[in-house]
């Protein structure tokens, strides 16, 4: 399992409020990828909800950003052990585009362009707790961080808020997705320090 790192070593340990355990506080916003960055034209960005039984529900750019959007103010915190406080951004609560959508699963993988793929628990996205990102600090989402549209998960490890997100495919049983097949957590909470298969 080479492609897995324990993360970084040294670092003091701080103790601030909002900051869970094994965490150290960053004041810039660090970019790691999987692979390349995707450039999405928006005239060919696309968000389909696919449900257990195949059925989907698509939306264009246009469409997408007609939706009401939120404006959110969370912490979010890196499994390579870096934390940002009160990060700001607008976007579109999978509460809304899963509302008229029909469902009996309990989970959802993540797709994006570029192929990467992450795995939720369902009620981990609805009651406020996930959206669909495309501001972030008051400025279009830039590529490097997702844009032109993330997800954003901010109480799980910030590897479930997937960049470049361009639909969920909803299933009965879960799937480990990119991160999780190479030994990461199949949940990831923080407060727990749920970083790899066994912690």
């Amino acid at each position: 399992m080479g492609i897995i790192s324990r993360g970084f070593g040294g670092r003091r340990r701080e103790s601030i409020p909002g900051l869970p355990p094994g965490q150290y506080l960053t004041h810039d916003f660090p970019v790691l990828s999987a692979g390349p960055t995707p450039r999405v034209p928006l005239d060919r960005w696309h968000f389909t909800v696919t449900t257990e039984t195949g059925e989907q529900r698509r939306w264009t750019w246009d469409e997408f950003s007609a939706l009401p959007h939120d404006d959110v103010t969370v912490d979010i915190h890196c499994v390579t052990k870096w934390s940002k406080l009160g990060t700001t951004w607008r976007g579109v609560a999978l509460d809304t585009l899963l509302d008229e959508v029909e469902t009996a699963a309990d989970f959802a993988m993540v797709h994006s362009f570029g192929g990467y793929t992450t795995n939720v628990p369902l009620e981990d996205l609805l009651d406020g707790k996930a959206w669909i990102v495309d501001s972030f600090d008051g400025e279009d989402l830039a590529p490097e961080h997702g844009g032109p549209a993330r997800m954003l998960v901010p109480h799980l490890y910030f590897w479930k808020s997937a960049k470049w997100v361009d639909g969920l495919r909803l299933m009965h049983e879960d799937e480990p997705g990119f991160w999780e097949a190479a030994g990461y957590h199949m949940y990831g909470d923080p407060w727990l320090e749920q970083r790899y298969q066994g912690d």
